[in-house]
């Protein structure tokens, strides 16, 4: 690791750029030594379990259920801040629906396309949407409404959890159309050394 950090170095002085080692971070992903959590620094620079990057979470156990659980609370508190839009009796039901898919679940949405789902990331992404359709409409949580009753009265007629399917699906087949050298394609389709957990 310390030869590959020194490389980059080298060939990052040719075009007149220094690696900063205090901003620099070191990620080792690696499932049969339980992610190295005894190894603290490498070459200078700090080795960390995981980081924001473009502002996705990027962890190394290679799930993707830490950066739901973020990408969650930061549309609750995005939904919290409007709160005086949700009362406002002024807003129709219709505005308020296209105001929660423009401006909170892209929120949400950002950077879906690299998670691997589960059914237990799945009800969690449906559990937010009504929470958010709940929250929009001022529904307590103690009042008895089914999800189907409020989803049939706004109109909804596809789920956050099926968006986010589908964007998945659509970046997979972007990646299976590109070149037999694409890295991204190598990534996907590729062998990766080792047992399943």
């Amino acid at each position: 690791m310390q030869e590959l950090l020194k490389r980059m170095e080298a060939v990052s002085l040719e075009f007149g750029l220094k690696i900063n080692r205090s901003k620099t971070k070191v990620m080792i992903v690696d499932r049969a030594n339980d992610n190295s959590p005894e190894v603290k620094h490498i070459a200078n620079c700090e080795v960390v379990q995981s980081y924001v990057y473009l502002g996705a979470l990027i962890s190394n156990n290679g799930g993707c259920i830490d950066e739901v659980k973020r990408r969650m609370a930061i549309t609750r508190s995005t939904m919290s801040k409007l709160q005086k839009v949700w009362k406002n009796r002024n807003i129709t039901k219709a505005t308020k629906t296209r105001l929660v898919r423009s401006l909170i679940f892209p929120v949400f949405l950002y950077a879906a396309e690299t998670w691997t789902l589960r059914k237990i990331e799945k009800r969690r992404i449906d559990a937010l949407e009504m929470w958010c359709w709940r929250r929009m409409l001022g529904i307590s949580w103690t009042e008895f409404r089914t999800n189907e009753s409020i989803l049939k009265e706004l109109g909804i007629k596809q789920r956050l959890s099926s968006v986010v399917q589908a964007r998945i699906l659509t970046f997979f087949g972007h990646v299976s159309r590109r070149g037999n050298v694409s890295v991204e394609r190598l990534v996907v389709q590729g062998k990766i050394e080792g047992t399943r957990p």
